[in-house]
């Protein structure tokens, strides 16, 4: 399913009301390719220094989870660990996205890369010191929350400022190549890291490396940034985010269905750390390890992406079912082999599935509309931890690491089923099943007049 452009819908990408900078490629710069975004200045610069901090990132997640381990002995505190750094995005996300329309997004970024770097840095001191403990590693995980409630939102739209419109989902996918790439190498490293010298040093690392983002901003020329339209200051603005996007079927249903997956399907540091130490009884090692198989996946999967011009809807759909499936089939697998591998394939269709969703919404949305719009969408997507987090932590120490991964899957698998439907059921289609030789055996039909709605949203197939 694709889903056309309807009576409330966005400018179609190329009629985005995006003003052209002078001299900007989209009058002479070739289109198309798998790193087409890159010929763009501005953004090599923003992925040059996103590399540098995302490996460090990954570093701090990996040593993270195995610090709290280490100190509690419990999946239930790195599942508290994980939800107090994304507990500030369910709770204010949506007035991050008001900022991030409200204001200069190359400026925020500088302020927000900063203080994530400073939080690195601080957990380094207790931990290099000696003196930290529990209670340390959660306020600086909140503390951390807090930035990113402002730095998410303004990432996400500041893309198209960098790239228009036209590269915007080609943008999107090496966004998260980049990131998963950034994940092949950090996990690995921390993993080395933590068995010769201990966790400080990669939180040492991590905080330094935010300096390279910030070099990047600095660099970049501010008349080569696509002028987008900034909201201007007043009342009601987080209201008319919220009605925009419930007035909006092709935006709402792949929300909520981000929603259902981030919190419940996006456990890794839970259920990777716990398969690792009470599984498979093995070290922090085996864990970056993991990680790293899933970060081969999903790099794969969004290079995929990036060679993609166009998405349809039931590619949303059908990545989040078969991430589901094999959740599932991961939490049944009796050998480590299996498992491991099976770490590939989830990571593919975890990327194609968060890909998907993220540039089908922006490129749906008004442009003025953009910051509160990813703010929901991330929102739901990280916000959902603080609820699914404990509830997924105490489910794998209640009842051991399968149940709990199994329990994500199977979540994760009917929302897609479920959304799924309802989007088929939005677009004027129903399905067709004919099993008959030489058929189509599943295919999506517009369904007969007097089932139909009144204003059914166009959906192409």
């Amino acid at each position: 399913m694709s889903t056309g452009p309807g009576t409330h819908s966005a400018p179609a990408p190329d009629a985005d009301p995006v003003t052209t900078p002078a001299g900007d490629a989209a009058a002479g710069r070739p289109r198309g390719g798998t790193f087409s975004s890159l010929r763009v200045r501005n953004y090599r610069l923003f992925a040059t220094g996103a590399v540098i901090s995302n490996t460090g990132t990954w570093m701090s997640r990996i040593a993270q989870d195995w610090l709290v381990l280490s100190l509690t002995g419990s999946s239930t505190a790195v599942g508290i660990t994980t939800a107090l750094q994304f507990l500030p995005m369910l709770l204010f996300g949506l007035y991050g996205g008001v900022i991030a329309d409200r204001y200069p997004k190359r400026g925020l970024l500088m302020l927000t890369q900063g203080a994530l770097g400073l939080c690195g840095l601080a957990l380094a001191a207790l931990t290099l010191s000696g003196q930290v403990q529990v209670w340390h590693v959660y306020v600086i995980a909140f503390l951390l929350g807090m930035v990113t409630v402002v730095d998410n939102p303004t990432r996400q739209a500041f893309v198209v400022e960098m790239v228009g419109p036209r590269d915007l989902r080609n943008a999107v996918s090496l966004n998260s190549a980049n990131f998963q790439s950034a994940r092949l190498v950090g996990p690995a490293v921390a993993g080395v890291l933590i068995t010769a010298v201990g966790s400080g040093w990669a939180f040492l690392l991590n905080g330094l490396s935010f300096g390279a983002p910030l070099i990047g901003l600095l660099m970049m020329r501010p008349g080569e940034l696509h002028k987008v339209e900034r909201a201007p200051r007043g009342k009601g603005q987080l209201r008319e985010g919220l009605r925009y996007v419930a007035g909006r079927p092709d935006l709402i249903w792949p929300i909520v269905l981000v929603g259902f997956i981030g919190t419940f399907g996006f456990n890794f540091p839970i259920w990777l750390s716990a398969f690792a130490d009470g599984v498979f009884h093995a070290g922090p090692g085996t864990y970056g390890l993991l990680n790293t198989l899933i970060a081969v996946g999903s790099v794969t999967g969004a290079l995929l992406a990036a060679r993609r011009t166009a998405t349809r809807q039931r590619l949303l759909i059908g990545a989040a079912l078969m991430f589901g499936l094999l959740e599932i089939a991961a939490a049944l697998a009796p050998e480590f082999w299996l498992f491991a591998a099976l770490m590939v394939p989830i990571g593919i269709f975890s990327l194609t599935f968060n890909v998907t969703a993220n540039s089908n919404v922006q490129l749906a949305t008004d442009p003025a509309m953009r910051g509160r719009v990813m703010s929901l969408f991330m929102m739901v997507f990280v916000g959902g931890t603080p609820l699914g987090g404990p509830l997924v932590g105490w489910l794998t120490d209640t009842y051991g690491a399968r149940v709990g991964f199994a329990a994500g899957g199977l979540v994760s698998a009917a929302a897609a089923v479920a959304v799924g439907l309802i989007l088929v059921r939005a677009g004027g289609l129903r399905v067709k099943v004919d099993l008959r030789p030489g058929r189509r055996h599943l295919a999506f039909v517009p369904r007969a007049p007097e089932d139909a709605q009144d204003k059914p949203l166009p959906a192409a197939v």
